[in-house]
Formats: C-alpha cells, sequence, structure tokens
C-alpha cells in the first residue's frame, strides 16, 4: 500500500526530562522516527523539553520546539503552525512514552486536534483507551478468551477495601496512564493497601487502579510485537525476567530471547500477543505485552500492553537489531510491512529476527544518593540506567552485564568477604517495619568468624527480599553450600537460571586449582564469561600473567555479528560483538579509524548528554 499523502505536516511530541522509569530509550525512538518520515518526505515538529536529547539537535525535525510536554503547551505550538500556514495534519504519540501518550491523549479529550483537524496515527485514542484503561483492557481479553490477574478496578479507597476482602493479601496494586509503574506497587499489609491505592489514585490520569490479586513467584516474559494495516503481524524479541513476578521488568535482569520457555508455551503466547494486538486496535506499530506463567502448570495471564514503543522495545531493537521505531514510524503513515526492508539484510521487515546468541540487560541503581528511599524492588520502577551485554551463552552474557555496570565487580564476583550477610539480614528485617530505614552495610575490614552454617541461614533469608544485589547474594549462597532447591523456593527464580549460577560458580574452583592455563580451559573459561581480570583474581596472579598466557595459547576474542537473521542471510549494515570462538565475522577494512568511547549506564550525574 503507498504511503500516505493527504497528510504533511506531523506533531512528534518526546517524553521530556528523564525520570525513573523513563530514559534516553525514548530518545532513542523518537530520533529515529523523525528520520525515518523526513526521508519519506514529511515536514516533521518536535517537542521536547529535554536539551540534552539527541532529537532536539536541529538536523532531527523541520522545527524544534524546546517547551514544556503538557496540553496547554503543544496546544499553543498547533496554533502557531497553523497561523503560520503550516498547519499540523497528525500527531504521531507513540513515542514519547507515556509522558507523550497522556499529552496526546489529553489533547484528543480536551478537543484540541479536532478543532484543528489532527488526526492521531500510530494508535488512535480509542486503541489507547483500550490498552491504558485497566477495565477496558482486562474486557479485551476475555472476549479474546485470554486470562488476566482476578482483578477489580476501583476509583475509591473504600471500593478497594471492599474487594481486598475477596482476594486478600498480599495484593497488587497497577494504577492507568502511569508510567514505570509509578503510584504502584505491592500491598503486604492494610496499612500498604491504603497507602499504594491512595497514591495511585492521585498519580493516575484517569483517577483508576487495579487491584490484583497475588501472582508473586509466577515467571514474567515480554513480547515485543508490531502489526500493520494489512493485519501483518510479528514478533520482534521475546523477553525474560530473571526475577519472578512481582519486580518491574525494568528493575529485573532481563534475558533476551526467553530461556526457559517451551515451544508450547511460547506458541500459545504468539497467539495471545496476535490476538491482543489485534482486538486493541495497534494497526500501524509496535507494542509491549507483558505475560505470566504459572510455573508449575504453565498457566498463561495477560498481565499489560503498553500500545507504544516502550523502555523494553530499545532494548529489542538492540537485541535483535530490528529498527522497532523506524519500522512503526513509516506503517504509522501507511506502509505495510512486507514493503519496508530490513536495512541490515536487505529482506522484508515482515520477516521475525532470528538470534544465535543470548542479551542479557542488568539494571543500575543509585540507593545510595536517594536516603530514606526503600531499596526493596517492587512493581514501581527504580532504576537509574541499565547495561546490555551480548554472548553466545547465558554464562558469558551475564558475566559480561555485571562488568557493564561499572560498579567495580568483575563479574559474579564473591562478596563474601566484603559484607557480613548476618548484618544485612537484620537490617532488611527491619525494612519489613520502616522502609525509609535504608541498606547501610559498612565494608568488613577483617575476616569474620562465622559458620557455614549461620551464612546459609543468613543468605536464604536475604535473598527471600528483591535487592538490587540480590543475584550477587545468589551467586554467594551456591558458594556456602544453598542448593538450587532452596534458592528456587526461596527466591522464585526459575531453576534453569540457578543451574547456569551453579556452573559459574563450580568453575570458580577449578579455575583456583588448575596447575597451568592450558589453551582448552582458557577457552571454555572465557566462555563462561570470566574476564582476565576475574581468572587473576581467583588463581592470586597478576592480570598480565593470564593475559601473556593467553596469548601464547593463542586464545583471543572473535567479533559476531547481530544481522537479526542468525547468518541465513548476507549482512549488509551489521553490528558486532565479543565473544569467544574460531571465526571472527568483522571484516576489517585497512582505512584509519577513530574509536568514539560511550558514557556507559546512566547513573546519577551522568546521564543522556554523552548519548
Amino acid at each position: 500500500m503507498p504511503r500516505r499523502d493527504d497528510i504533511r505536516t506531523i506533531l512528534i511530541i518526546g517524553s521530556g526530562p528523564i525520570v525513573i522509569g523513563q530514559g534516553c530509550e525514548f530518545d532513542y525512538s523518537g530520533a529515529q522516527a523523525c528520520k525515518s518520515l523526513r526521508d519519506e518526505g514529511y515536514r516533521v515538529v518536535l517537542v521536547n523539553s529535554n536539551p540534552a536529547t539527541i532529537m532536539t539537535d536541529p538536523a532531527f525535525a523541520d522545527r524544534t520546539y524546546i517547551e514544556p510536554v503538557t496540553p496547554d503547551a503543544v496546544r499553543k505550538i498547533i496554533e502557531k503552525e497553523a497561523t503560520a500556514g503550516t498547519p499540523i495534519d497528525a500527531i504521531l504519540p507513540t513515542l514519547g512514552g507515556q509522558t507523550g501518550l497522556n499529552c496526546a491523549c489529553a489533547l484528543y479529550d480536551s478537543g484540541v486536534l479536532a478543532e484543528f483537524g489532527i488526526e492521531m496515527i500510530g494508535a488512535d485514542r480509542e486503541a489507547i483507551s483500550r490498552a491504558e484503561d485497566r477495565e477496558e483492557f482486562a474486557q479485551v481479553c476475555a472476549a479474546a478468551k485470554l486470562a488476566t490477574p482476578e482483578s477489580k478496578t476501583i476509583t475509591t479507597l473504600a471500593d478497594g477495601r471492599a474487594y481486598l476482602e475477596t482476594i486478600g493479601l498480599p495484593a497488587i496494586i497497577r494504577p492507568a496512564f502511569t508510567l514505570g509503574g509509578w503510584g504502584g506497587g505491592i500491598a503486604y499489609n492494610l496499612e500498604e493497601f491504603d497507602e499504594l491505592v491512595t497514591r495511585g489514585i492521585r498519580a493516575s490520569m484517569i483517577g483508576q487502579v487495579q487491584v490484583d490479586k497475588s501472582l508473586l513467584g509466577w515467571k514474567e516474559y515480554e513480547l515485543e510485537v508490531i502489526r500493520d494495516k494489512a493485519d501483518n503481524f510479528a514478533v520482534i524479541c521475546t523477553i525474560e525476567n530473571f526475577d519472578p513476578m512481582g519486580v518491574h521488568t525494568g528493575d529485573s535482569v532481563t534475558v533476551a530471547p526467553a530461556m526457559t520457555l517451551t515451544d508450547r508455551e511460547y506458541q500459545r503466547m504468539r497467539d495471545a500477543g496476535r490476538k491482543i494486538i489485534t482486538e486493541i486496535g495497534v494497526d500501524t506499530g509496535g507494542s509491549n505485552i507483558q505475560f505470566a506463567v504459572d510455573p508449575e502448570t504453565g498457566r498463561l495471564i495477560v498481565i499489560e500492553m503498553n500500545p507504544r514503543v516502550s523502555r523494553s522495545s530499545a532494548l529489542a531493537s538492540k537485541a535483535t537489531g530490528y529498527p522497532i521505531a523506524k519500522v512503526a514510524a513509516k506503517l504509522a503513515v501507511g506502509y505495510t510491512l512486507d514493503e519496508l526492508r530490513n536495512d541490515i539484510t536487505g529482506t522484508s521487515s515482515a520477516f521475525e529476527p532470528t538470534i544465535d546468541y543470548v542479551v542479557t540487560k542488568w539494571p543500575r541503581f543509585a540507593f545510595e544518593k536517594f536516603r530514606g528511599s526503600d531499596p526493596r524492588l517492587t512493581t514501581q520502577m527504580k532504576s537509574v540506567g541499565e547495561a546490555m551485554a551480548i554472548g553466545k551463552t547465558f554464562k558469558e552474557s551475564v558475566q559480561k552485564a555485571a562488568r557493564s555496570l561499572e560498579v567495580g565487580r568483575d563479574g559474579l564476583v564473591s562478596l563474601l568477604e566484603k559484607i557480613d550477610y548476618r548484618e544485612l539480614r537484620d537490617q532488611v528485617r527491619r525494612l519489613a517495619k520502616d522502609p525509609s530505614a535504608g541498606l547501610h552495610l559498612m565494608p568488613l575490614t577483617e575476616p569474620l568468624e562465622v559458620s557455614r552454617a549461620e551464612l546459609q541461614e543468613a543468605i536464604l533469608e536475604v535473598v527471600k527480599t528483591p535487592l538490587s544485589d540480590r543475584l550477587w547474594y545468589i551467586c554467594d549462597g551456591l558458594r556456602v553450600g544453598l542448593s538450587i532447591e532452596q534458592l528456587q523456593e526461596a527466591t522464585g527464580v526459575d531453576s534453569w537460571f540457578l543451574d547456569q549460577l551453579e556452573q559459574i560458580v563450580s568453575e570458580e574452583e577449578v579455575i583456583r586449582g588448575a596447575e597451568t592455563l592450558e589453551a582448552a580451559q582458557l577457552d571454555r573459561w572465557k566462555r563462561m564469561g570470566f574476564s582476565d581480570a576475574r581468572i587473576a583474581q581467583l588463581r592470586g596472579a597478576e592480570v598480565e600473567e593470564v593475559r601473556r598466557a593467553r596469548s601464547e595459547e593463542k586464545v583471543e576474542p572473535i567479533y559476531a555479528r547481530v544481522d537479526t537473521c542468525a547468518a541465513e542471510f548476507a549482512a549488509l549494515t551489521p553490528y558486532l560483538y565479543s565473544t569467544w570462538g574460531e571465526r571472527s565475522e568483522s571484516e576489517p577494512t585497512g582505512r584509519k579509524k577513530v574509536m568514539i568511547l560511550g558514557g556507559g549506564p546512566n547513573r546519577i550525574g551522568q546521564g543522556i548528554e554523552f548519548d
């Protein structure tokens, strides 16, 4: 189908200032959309208040307004453009996160878009409402015969209290039309329930929250999907949370593709994703759909849907090489998936990506900067940045991700000589009574006199509470002899992931005990994600000694391609990741080169401005 010629000027709304739950991923999507639409000959008007973003560079839009992302400010811009003889014909609301989406909805609801004859493209107001309004979404899922959590949408605390008598505690509070789970959380007692419901109603754009019966302990997955107006549908990426339900996906270590789904479970999830995006009515763009799976029975529950580009969309794009935002922008102006080319392979964008590697995203936190904040991870997002790593296996990928956080840890290192787990256990207990107490661990200055049984007991209690360093604590639990079964029961983390961590921990003893550094051993350790520094640390040696041995044994890194197709087609413009193997897929030229070093994961004091 040809692109639309009845619209000339398109308004893109950015996401405004970076806040917890909404970061540079929407700058990435907005910048892609601006470039994509201008390449098609459209005039692009951009509104965003964040001066550090790439999209606000004058080269990206025909006209850029550095103004507040509010309905009043955007209305004035619409009026100004109309007065200048360049009226806005359409608004694309799905690329500026929840801020941009809510602003566009407010403009529609107040009649501004109708007054100026502006069309919402990408997702119309009715589709947004069906996805974001908790009650409407539940009705859509019910009509499609898809299960959702036992829940009730409420607008008053009294209604919430009445429903709580039916489902009991703990209960999950999910406000409608909010960002990063803002205003929501998990209520374990009546006091917490009252506080969360009141806060959630206040945070919601429509004064509505959904109270869910607890699904704590269920496995959580996401599908990044895309659909066009001809009903072509594709799953771009599956993402699995390391943590079970109860931790916001932005705060959990996540892995792509999903590691523990059976093929039957995946096909059921894929079918459900297609039904949902079709029934909701997103017919020109991408969406993110979240699912829960009962680890005992395999029962599938639909949690929620974002009818827009989400923070996971940026991860999925980088993980697969599929430019979701770019494609979504072109779908919004009339193209279909089969008409668009994959820039990396030159094949149709209707082909679903296939990847032959594992991607791990690890969030970065800054609780030390927020004294008095509750460090326990819940359904409200708290991380300030994230790192992504790619490896041929989960073990390699997760260790690379841990190093990429830039917190001074060379992979899944032991904390047994750095913290007192008994003190940590006592502080976690205090959090249950006073969430503002925080965690204030003093580093150990001398070895502890503590029995193995005491450590096991302390760690087993600590890992029951989702904390930012829980993955390291789990590894220490394995080091002191806790079994996979014990840790699985305490954390709800799938035993497949725990087995992978146990393999890493067990290999540490092999590294310590190896008399020499031979090629086969070094190759095995590198494929498991151990850095030269970590190998040296475990052996009590110098890093240069390990590097020299590796060089002599010709164990060198290679560079493999992210090509969207697992090497099925020739890749024209791939990007690369380091790994270990026999053949490098990079094709260096003889030209002179300049290396540019990025800023790493966002943190307090270092953010999008370096992008």
